[in-house]
């Protein structure tokens, strides 16, 4: 997926839909949809004045002020509003916590991970990052800084793709997947339930010839074709490391998907949301980064899980799921550790994901946080809480960072050149092994 995980407004939504959250799950085939960004001030803690002693020393003085800097590539305003729910439940601390946006903040963690000088204390991205900070040593796993006791309630899906190997590295903040959008004033009818009903209403309702379609999807991008990999139980590539793209599993599920993508624009980001956006399609598989344009073109959006899909095996479709995370370098937990763990407590709470939700659309990993009325009406996160239920977290191994580009070529070969699904995917199997042997 050319992705990764959301987009907003920046005013508050009451039940309704007002913004997308945050920005768009990063992956490492994040350059196909452009960031949005908003105004918003953020406090750089890299600053020219010379450290105090306290920060020359690295140490966290008994009773001293403490300040954390985290590194983001997110909404500013989205930001500044978490920082807010942490700033005053630990001000008797005297503890602040700071955001800082970053651009490419993946290559600058790799950069500045051990540079307690230059480096931040924290960071919040997306959870597919994790195999290669852990692989680098310049992570402190969270199971060391918050208890069990206090992440009870983060959803379980969360957990798994905050964890590497056994290990828990990363603290979920709140997560995204993508879903069913239509336009409530195009769509006829009640939107179907399995995925044959809707090729049937796609056929009825699709004039290619017009430029008119029921629905438009990146079809031969992997992110959004994945609902319908690991819905017929095949993979891009399993927690061992192994590609799967001439799994048989997989390859039938890249010839259902192409009788739709036959029903679909090109494919690419900009078509199909320009698509949707001007009227011209009726629904659209994407996720909340989209909803800022949905709102500025003034349609009346409708929401439904990808996981409310039968396919024709019976299963639902599988998305992905980008889980936003909060990771903790290793100098600030040995040297910050006290305000760390409190930190990582109030960003683990309900109100921290009541106001990720109510404020910008997200879907919080705090499962309490949907006991909230304004949450629990909200019609995008109760969809993606229920996708959560059976999405499966984007692979957070190192190898998946040089799977995108193979299994894009194989969908696109298949989709747009026509090529023969069992040889283009031998062809791409080996371009992912040999890929996966050069890291090595």
């Amino acid at each position: 997926m050319k992705k990764t995980l959301c987009y907003l407004l920046t005013g508050v939504m009451a039940a309704g839909l007002l913004a997308g959250c945050g920005q768009k799950t990063q992956t490492g085939t994040e350059n196909t949809q452009p960031k949005d960004t908003a105004a918003g001030q953020t406090e750089a803690s890299a600053q020219t004045e010379e450290p105090s002693q306290e920060e020359a020393s690295g140490q966290q003085e008994p009773g001293g002020a403490v300040t954390l800097t985290a590194w983001h590539d997110n909404d500013e305003a989205m930001m500044n509003a978490l920082a807010d729910v942490v700033n005053e439940a630990l001000a008797g601390d005297n503890i602040t916590l700071k955001f800082e946006k970053k651009s490419d903040v993946s290559s600058q963690i790799r950069l500045y991970g051990t540079d307690a000088e230059n480096g931040p204390d924290m960071y919040l991205f997306a959870h597919d990052s994790l195999g290669s900070f852990a692989e680098m040593g310049i992570l402190e796993p969270v199971g060391n800084l918050i208890s069990a006791e206090k992440e009870a309630d983060l959803i379980p899906m969360t957990i798994e793709a905050a964890t590497y190997k056994g290990e828990q590295y990363l603290m979920p903040v709140y997560y995204e997947t993508v879903l069913f959008m239509y336009n409530k004033a195009l769509w006829e009818g009640e939107v179907p339930s399995t995925t044959e009903e809707l090729y049937d209403y796609m056929e009825a309702h699709t004039d290619t010839a017009a430029g008119t379609y029921a629905l438009v999807n990146q079809h031969s991008n992997t992110y959004n074709v994945a609902p319908f990999i690991n819905g017929f139980g095949g993979y891009v590539i399993d927690k061992d490391g192994n590609p799967g793209l001439n799994a048989q599993e997989t390859k039938d599920a890249i010839t259902y998907n192409k009788k739709f993508a036959m029903l679909q624009a090109d494919g690419d980001y900009n078509t199909v949301t320009a698509l949707f956006n001007e009227g011209k399609a009726a629904a659209i598989i994407g996720g909340p980064w989209l909803v800022s344009g949905i709102k500025e073109a003034g349609i009346d959006l409708g929401i439904k899980a990808l996981t409310d899909f039968t396919l024709p095996d019976g299963n639902p479709m599988i998305p992905y799921s980008g889980v936003q995370c909060i990771g903790v370098l290793k100098y600030a937990a040995e040297n910050k550790k006290e305000a760390v763990e409190k930190v990582l407590e109030v960003l683990a709470g309900t109100e921290a994901g009541v106001t990720l939700a109510k404020g910008f659309n997200c879907a919080p990993a705090n499962s309490r946080a949907y006991d909230d009325p304004d949450v629990a009406s909200n019609e995008m996160i109760l969809a993606m809480k229920k996708s959560a239920e059976k999405a499966v977290p984007m692979p957070n191994i190192p190898e998946m960072s040089v799977m995108w580009g193979p299994a894009e070529s194989l969908l696109a070969a298949v989709n747009k050149s026509g090529e023969d699904v069992d040889t283009a995917a031998e062809k791409y199997q080996k371009e992912a092994l040999t890929a996966i042997q050069d890291m090595k």
